[in-house]
């Protein structure tokens, strides 16, 4: 069984920094991909950033490039997203994601999910 816990959520200023952390857990993540999601309300969910088992391959959706980055710690088995330079727009909850395959922006491609973290953004 594997479990994906999301922290470091909350409600922030344009401009300022939130760091999100996925805490997980369970053998079946051996060699996964991770990922981070985000879903606004009445959007779908829209891909974040992924990243591999080993933490060499990198992958971030070009609205946050720049911003946002993916970084993960094998040993402590966390990921966690920096966000930087927040706006209006990121307010979203924040959903960590765990799969099998490389990283991909493909939801459907990530078997684990946490249960998200709410973060809000106001101008």
């Amino acid at each position: 069984q594997v479990q994906l816990v999301e922290s470091g959520g909350g409600t922030v200023q344009a401009g300022d920094s939130l760091r999100l952390s996925c805490a997980a857990s369970g053998r079946a993540l051996s060699g996964a991909a991770m990922g981070w999601f985000r879903q606004a309300p009445e959007k779908d969910r829209e891909f974040v950033a992924s990243i591999s088992w080993s933490g060499f391959n990198k992958w971030v959706a070009d609205a946050v490039k720049g911003r946002f980055t993916i970084s993960r710690d094998t040993a402590q088995n966390t990921v966690d997203l920096q966000m930087n330079s927040l706006k209006p727009e990121d307010t979203a909850i924040y959903y960590c994601a765990a799969g099998a395959g490389g990283i991909t922006s493909v939801a459907t491609s990530y078997s684990y999910w946490g249960q998200g973290t709410q973060v809000t953004v106001s101008s």
